[in-house]
């Protein structure tokens, strides 16, 4: 036994380290089994996967055995919640009472930080100019003479969606770099050269795709000389990888360059230049491009298999092409006039060409290796990417044995090509942090798959040769939770059947007064939903009816929280997409779980359908092997919302007949917790009621 695993053992044990500093700590098995198999990757090198359950306490069980490894690590999340706890709670935590000397970097994307050049400029942006705006500026100005990080997280009361966000940060787009007045006093160099110096540093999966594609903020020229990566929340690796893995164009960009310019033309150069002229163009061209894809209700995904994306009429089309084309190149032509007056026009005419070379890759025909599609909804947004990040992931995680058996060679005819490959190559030749083959990469999350290989999660990131295991949840699922499936209902297409779970709902919390969560497959069926249940519930019920969108996201989840305490009124909210996963709520203030219909892909979205399409021709079944798994993946994921802690008690509702009554449906309830089920309508009302009855007790129902 290395004196690693004998540590973590100690640390972990019921006498333990942790058990006598942090009060409720207990000892639990499948933590111990994770932790330990994390420190034999730590000390072997290689690939661990690890789906660990609800409550096996797997931040603590990779944390532990990195931490005392005493080896440089790299920790990503994929939401910036979990990577702000990481850094501000778990991690000091663990270093206060390990009393180990480490230390830790926290570092997010540029825009999260403040530009101390775009604040300076920001009073001159006509945006500035809205109602309240120049109040708010001089808070963030007052605060950027004390602030030492530059986090706009410090910064209270201005949200990220404020018109001044985008004034007083900077973008890979807009950064002069080097060229900059403040280049010296800049927070995100700064922020860069404390995780340089840093042991343990804390990232998110958007930061580090975006750099890997780029290698634009950091983490490229940090991760050669880590020795230990850790993915947390990996299941959203491979969807957050293909975003940043292709190309994209919007009408954001094109509008963003349109006011950028102006702002700084009649800043700086006034009267050299129509400025108001050239930035009307390509605004024009913009909304004639939004204007060509044609009228569509709500946000959709059109096939782009050919030159054209499907749907638009193609002189239409065509003509906005050209059209952006010549008002990109016109703004390139006028950056170019005043280039040398300051570092801004430069880095403005570099986004023009880069622009202009992007609208020329969607001219042409698309890439026969990815997938390219046209998302439209009020703005306009072309990608092609690849179809996951197995490659990008092969090259950048393969050990000298792989790449000396042939995967090197496969990878280097991949069609999408990034940064990320001279990374990999460049940690390999220099045999920094013990050379590629002994590096340490964890992957871990409460769902990664239906099935024991995990296949579903190794599969698309190239991880198919990593050890792979399951920890299972430490709760009494049996004892905790009921699964109801209401067979009675009509089938999910029928127009009554969101009637129908609205009217479940209705019934059950009139009883259980709120404590209920709605999660629904679309837009259309929450609104639907919402829409029923605040008819219905009115304020003489004495319960509220939350629904996602008509708050933000971060007050509607501290009022489901408080529930129906201190006399409020009690709580539903019906949410969608987001809500699915990542939003606990432990205790009685949730304890009604419904899902409106099983979580199947939407048949017509062009990636989902380019990825069944290469599994058919590779002989697979694109149902039982994409639809399925990602259906199960997804449910299983929304019916963890329920049992967050071993004294929780719920009910998941199931509005699907489909669960029982089709052959697959036995697969999707095998990926469940196992919870008891509930027989007929009946047998729920009284598991409702017997919920109710025991509200402030912990016997089971």
């Amino acid at each position: 036994m290395s004196l690693l695993t004998q540590r973590v053992l100690q640390t972990l044990s019921g006498q333990g380290t942790l058990a006598q500093a942090i009060p409720g700590y207990h000892a639990r098995e499948g933590q111990t089994d994770m932790a330990l198999a994390v420190s034999q990757t730590v000390e072997d090198g290689g690939q661990l996967v690890v789906e660990a359950g609800t409550g096996v306490g797997k931040t603590y069980a990779y944390l532990v055995p990195v931490l005392l490894s005493g080896q440089r690590a790299l920790i990503s999340t994929a939401t910036k919640a979990l990577q702000d706890q990481l850094f501000s709670r778990d991690i000091p935590r663990l270093v206060d009472v390990l009393g180990l000397p480490i230390r830790v970097a926290l570092l997010k994307g540029r825009s999260n930080y403040l530009c101390l050049h775009r604040m300076e400029q920001a009073r001159h942006n006509p945006e500035s100019a809205q109602p309240g705006a120049q109040r708010a500026l001089a808070k963030i100005e007052l605060w950027a003479q004390s602030t030492r990080t530059g986090d706009m997280a410090e910064l209270p009361g201005l949200d990220e969606r404020s018109s001044l966000w985008p004034l007083v940060t900077s973008t890979r787009d807009n950064c002069l770099g080097s060229s900059c007045p403040r280049y010296k006093a800049c927070h995100v160099n700064l922020a860069r050269k404390e995780a340089m110096a840093s042991d343990v540093v804390v990232i998110n999966h958007h930061l580090f795709f975006a750099d890997v594609a780029v290698r634009e903020s950091g983490v490229a020229e940090l991760l050669p000389t880590v020795r230990v990566t850790v993915f947390d929340e990996a299941h959203q690796l491979n969807e957050i990888g293909v975003n940043f893995l292709g190309q994209q164009l919007s009408t954001v960009q094109l509008l963003e360059l349109s006011r950028d310019v102006l702002a700084t033309g009649l800043q700086l150069a006034r009267g050299l230049v129509d400025w108001q002229v050239l930035s009307a163009q390509l605004e024009k061209a913009s909304r004639d491009l939004r204007l060509a894809a044609g009228m569509h209700r709500g946000a959709v995904r059109l096939r782009w298999t050919d030159s054209l994306p499907e749907g638009v009429e193609p002189a239409e089309w065509q003509q906005a092409m050209r059209g952006l084309t010549h008002a990109l190149e016109s703004l390139r032509d006028g950056l170019d006039m005043v280039s040398e007056l300051a570092p801004d026009f430069q880095r403005l005419g570099d986004r023009a060409r880069e622009l202009v070379q992007r609208v020329a890759i969607f001219s042409d025909v698309p890439n026969p290796e990815g997938v390219r599609w046209l998302e439209v909804s009020a703005q306009l947004r072309m990608v092609e990417s690849p179809l996951d990040i197995a490659n990008a992931f092969i090259k950048l995680t393969q050990s000298p044995v792989a790449a000396a058996s042939g995967q090197d060679e496969q990878a280097n005819d991949l069609p999408f090509t990034t940064s990320m490959d001279s990374t990999a190559s460049a940690g390999q030749a220099t045999g920094e942090g013990g050379g590629v083959g002994q590096k340490a990469w964890i992957f871990t999350s409460a769902t990664l798959g239906d099935e024991p290989s995990l296949r579903w999660f190794t599969q698309p990131c190239g991880l198919t040769s990593a050890r792979v295991m399951q920890v299972g949840s430490p709760f009494d699922y049996a004892s905790q939770a009921c699964l109801y499936v209401p067979e009675h209902f009509p089938k999910p297409g029928d127009p009554s059947h969101v009637q129908h779970v609205a009217q479940l709902v209705t019934e059950a919390v009139t009883a259980l007064g709120g404590r209920t969560l709605v999660l629904t497959t679309t837009l259309n069926a929450m609104r639907s939903i919402g829409e029923h249940l605040q008819s219905r519930l009115d304020a003489s019920s004495h319960i509220e009816v939350l629904v996602q969108g008509q708050s933000p996201k971060r007050r509607l989840m501290e009022r489901f929280r408080e529930g129906a305490s201190e006399g409020r009124a009690g709580c539903i909210l019906v949410a969608s997409a987001s809500f699915w996963e990542g939003f606990d709520v432990p205790g009685e203030a949730l304890q009604l779980v419904v899902i409106d219909k099983l979580p199947f892909p939407p048949p017509g979205d062009p990636l989902f359908e380019a990825r069944s399409q290469r599994i058919t021709r590779e002989g697979g079944s694109a149902f039982a092997d994409h639809a399925l798994p990602e259906a199960a993946v997804t449910l299983k994921q929304g019916a963890g919302r329920l049992i967050r802690s071993e004294s929780d008690q719920g009910i998941l509702v199931v509005c699907d007949s489909r669960l029982s009554s089709m052959s697959y449906g036995r697969r999707l309830v095998r990926g469940l917790p196992p919870m008891r089920r509930l027989s007929d309508h009946q047998a729920f009302l009284d598991a409702v009621a017997q919920l109710t009855k025991n509200a402030t007790s912990s016997s089971t129902f």
